[in-house]
């Protein structure tokens, strides 16, 4: 029985690794018929680091991004958080709304709700490919929205599922739109009974 992500072997990285690539491909696809423009995704890369290294990861405690929440539920159960630079509210607001130059801290509802279900669908997108994978009924709650400074930001995985420790399944990634890169790292914390049912079904010890 797995205690905590420590304990995840390479070949159950690599494994989260190849996820993390079919996850995020999905996502670009979903995103780019949505934003009706290409959306080149970056090559995912998957670590095992504790919150600290997450905060620092992502620019130090006082770097404010838009931070997308979802819970999942089903053959699996646990959480993700996107995590999205200032230019990915820009893009979606732009071409949604046709507002230029907005401030993320101070979107008004019309915005927010246009950039949550922009991360809803990339979430789902993700989950469903992780599904897809281990023959798995996955099921989303709502998401909420919230733009913070990161050590903030930190707070809900900390506190969400406290029995997997101090550690994460942090998947650095992105992807360009327009020609600009946008950061969109997701912080993925399933449930450590549901990480080992999902191994197995992969086939991964």
């Amino acid at each position: 029985m797995l205690k905590n992500y420590d304990e995840l072997s390479p070949i159950a990285i690599d494994c989260l690794q190849e996820v993390g690539n079919i996850g995020s491909g999905n996502a670009a696809s979903s995103l780019s018929a949505m934003l009706s423009k290409p959306v080149i995704m970056h090559v995912p890369k998957v670590q095992v680091l504790d919150y600290q290294s997450v905060i620092n990861e992502m620019g130090g405690p006082e770097k404010v991004l838009t931070a997308i929440l979802v819970t999942f539920k089903g053959d699996i159960k646990g959480m993700m958080m996107f995590l999205l630079e200032d230019a990915f509210a820009q893009i979606v607001v732009k071409t949604f709304m046709g507002k230029d130059n907005i401030d993320v801290i101070k979107m008004d509802e019309t915005d927010s709700s246009a950039v949550k279900e922009m991360g809803n669908i990339m979430a789902g997108a993700y989950l469903s490919a992780l599904a897809a994978m281990a023959e798995f009924t996955v099921a989303m709650d709502p998401p909420s929205l919230t733009v913070d400074m990161m050590g903030a930001l930190m707070s809900a995985p900390m506190t969400t599922l406290n029995d997997v420790g101090d550690k994460v399944l942090f998947i650095d990634d992105g992807f360009k739109i327009d020609n600009v890169n946008v950061d969109a790292n997701i912080i993925l914390v399933p449930e450590m009974e549901s990480l080992e049912i999902l191994m197995k079904k992969l086939g991964v010890n």
